[in-house]
Formats: structure tokens, C-alpha cells, sequence
């Protein structure tokens, strides 16, 4: 039985699935790599259950019973007693396999690893492990107390009672799920990705302004965003390392990350949670 969840990561993804988690009733120990770090996810989580109490989404009391529910530390081996690990880190495969290992090492032989990538190998991922069967995808989407999708992800060896125990989980969150084979960008980055850089590949090419752009997808395909909004809110950065990862694997130019994407990353415009992105944010 699932009482204890160890969160890798407390980012903006991390930050929202401790949130989840804890609310859900669950304790929750959220590891970062520094106390920065760590306070800043934090702060974070506390900042999101003050607007869904000033929202009406959420009691004082029970936000601060969820509170309660959540510890953060920077030993990695703290995570040695809980019954799932939820990997968020950043989306690089050498960096999850780092951290698999280690959980791997750390964790009692039964417990389940899973990892929030939104496009890697959940079957690479699970080869650097000494229990592939018990690896798992648990993909949420940002922000993750508000958004009601996880996508699980079955790796190649990936055991049916694994799949069986994360889909609980999850619904316990509240949360919608769907099934997918481990296949590069799942459902929703496999369709999505290519269209967020065709927009910026107009933008590029002089096309329309980035407000219209925006304006034509709401207004003409009734999104609630626009495919510029959208990448900013996402995070520049996160789309680039998944446009990467997938153009790697496919080798098909749709996939590859316009130059003005790679040139916005580097120069730290990230979106929203950099305060610069398509647009500027305070």
C-alpha cells in the first residue's frame, strides 16, 4: 500500500505533484539539489494552495494539514523509506538515468520508480535499474492541481501489476488517466510539439506578429491559449530538450527546434517561469 511518495525535483513540474500528492493525503518527501532549490519549490507550493484557498478550491485547514503532509531535503537517501518515487527532473536522459540508479540502489526491492518525462524511453530509463518491471511513465501536466490528465506510460518490460498500481495512484489524485506504449512523445507531445514549432517557425518567417499568431488559434480553433502563450507557459527550455530528444529519434525535420527556439533557450528566456519568453512577464 501507497502511504509515503517521494518526489525528485522540486521545479515547477516537481512543485505541482508534491502539491497533488499532499492534498491527496499522501506524506510526501520532495528532494532538491540545494536548500535554494528546495526553497524556492517550496515556496512555491505554498504560494499555489494560498490561491486555491483565496479561490475557494481549497479550506485554509486542509492546506495547512497538506502542508503538514510535506518534508524536503537535499540527502537523496532520505527518499529510502517511501512506497513510490515520482522523478522530475529536467528532461535530459543521462540526467534521469542518474537519478534511477540511485533510486534504484536506495529503494526497497518492491517499490515502484516512475518519472514525469514528457517524451523519453521509459524502457531506457528502466534499463540502468535492476527492476524494469517495477518502472513506469506517470506524465502530469502543468499545472498539475489544476490539470486532470496523466498519461502512464508502459515501458517494453514494464509488469502489468506496475501499471495496475500507478493507475490507482493516480486516480486517487483526482486525476483522468490514459495508457500509452512507450513511444516517443506519448499522445499529447506527439501531436502538440510539432504544432507549437510550426508556430514559432511563422514567427520566424515574418508570417503574422506573434499577438496575431495567438489571436488566430483562440479565436479561430477556439484554444484556450495561443500556441506562443502556450510555449511560454510550458517553458521555452522544456520544449526545446523534448523537440531534441524527439527530432534524435525520428530524424524528421518537423521535430527539429527552430533556430529562434534554441536562441531564446540559450539566452535564458525561458517563458514564464524566467519572466521573458515570447512575451515579458512580472
Amino acid at each position: 500500500m501507497i502511504r509515503r511518495v517521494g518526489v525528485v525535483g522540486c521545479g515547477l513540474m516537481g512543485s505541482g505533484i508534491v502539491e497533488s500528492v499532499a492534498r491527496a493525503g499522501y506524506e510526501v518527501v520532495v528532494h532538491e539539489l540545494n536548500d535554494a532549490l528546495l526553497g524556492r519549490g517550496l515556496d512555491r507550493v505554498g504560494a499555489s494552495m494560498k490561491r486555491a484557498v483565496e479561490r475557494g478550491k481549497l479550506d485554509a485547514a486542509s492546506s495547512e494539514t497538506a502542508r503538514s503532509r510535506i518534508r524536503g531535503t537535499t540527502a537523496l537517501g532520505d527518499l529510502a523509506g517511501v512506497d513510490l518515487t515520482i522523478e522530475a527532473v529536467i528532461e535530459k536522459m543521462d540526467d534521469k538515468k542518474a537519478v534511477f540508479r540511485e533510486l534504484d540502489r536506495l529503494a526497497a526491492p518492491g517499490v515502484i520508480l516512475a518519472s514525469n518525462t514528457s517524451s523519453l524511453s521509459i524502457t531506457e530509463i528502466a534499463g540502468v535499474t535492476s527492476r524494469p518491471g517495477r518502472v513506469v511513465g506517470m506524465h502530469f501536466f502543468n499545472p498539475v492541481p489544476i490539470m486532470p490528465l496523466v498519461e502512464i506510460v508502459r515501458g517494453l518490460v514494464t509488469a502489468d501489476e506496475t501499471i495496475t498500481a500507478a493507475r490507482a495512484f493516480a486516480e486517487s489524485l483526482g486525476k483522468r488517466i490514459v495508457i500509452t506504449k512507450d513511444a516517443p512523445g506519448f499522445i499529447v507531445n506527439r501531436l502538440v510539439v510539432p504544432y507549437l514549432l510550426d508556430a514559432i517557425r511563422a514567427l520566424e518567417l515574418g508570417i503574422a506578429s506573434r499577438e496575431d499568431i495567438d489571436t488566430a488559434i483562440t479565436l479561430g480553433l477556439n484554444h484556450p491559449m495561443g500556441p506562443l502563450t502556450l510555449l511560454d507557459f510550458v517553458g521555452l527550455d522544456t520544449t526545446y530538450y523534448i523537440a531534441e530528444a524527439m527530432f534524435n529519434e525520428f530524424k524528421d525535420p518537423r521535430w527539429a527546434p527552430p533556430p529562434l527556439l534554441k536562441q531564446m533557450v540559450m539566452a535564458g528566456w525561458w517563458g514564464r517561469k524566467s519572466g521573458k519568453g515570447f512575451y515579458e512577464y512580472r
